[in-house]
């Protein structure tokens, strides 16, 4: 499905405020999102800029844990909050595949095998 944009409605990730210039770093509006401080802002917009949104960063996480998980055959067995934890992981990853796959996206997904935790 191609995406349908009207003109200058693409994304936009630079905040663009005339009060900055006035008040300093203060926020004025109607809607002001905190997301956390960072150590190094610089160093974090310029990986969403030049690497990758959170989601996409999260999203190749995600398919390389699939990958791991497929090939995870532990030495001693998994005790329950170890087991419980990659249940979960593996239910979130199938949430994430499917909602992909509805968007028409590749899903990478965690294969399950006869010894599975699933």
């Amino acid at each position: 499905m191609t995406a349908f944009r009207l003109p200058l409605s693409g994304n936009v990730s630079q905040l663009i405020s005339p009060w900055s210039g006035w008040f300093g770093n203060s926020q004025l509006g109607l809607i002001n999102i905190n997301l956390g401080q960072s150590s190094a802002p610089e160093v974090e917009q310029e990986i969403l800029e030049d690497v990758g949104s959170y989601g996409r960063q999260l999203g190749r996480i995600g398919d390389a844990l699939a990958v791991l998980i497929t090939h995870f055959h532990p030495e001693r067995p998994l005790d329950p909050k170890e087991e419980k934890a990659l249940r979960s992981l593996r239910a979130m990853l199938d949430q994430i595949g499917d909602i992909k796959e509805r968007h028409e996206r590749v899903a990478v997904r965690a294969e399950a095998d006869a010894d599975s935790t699933r």
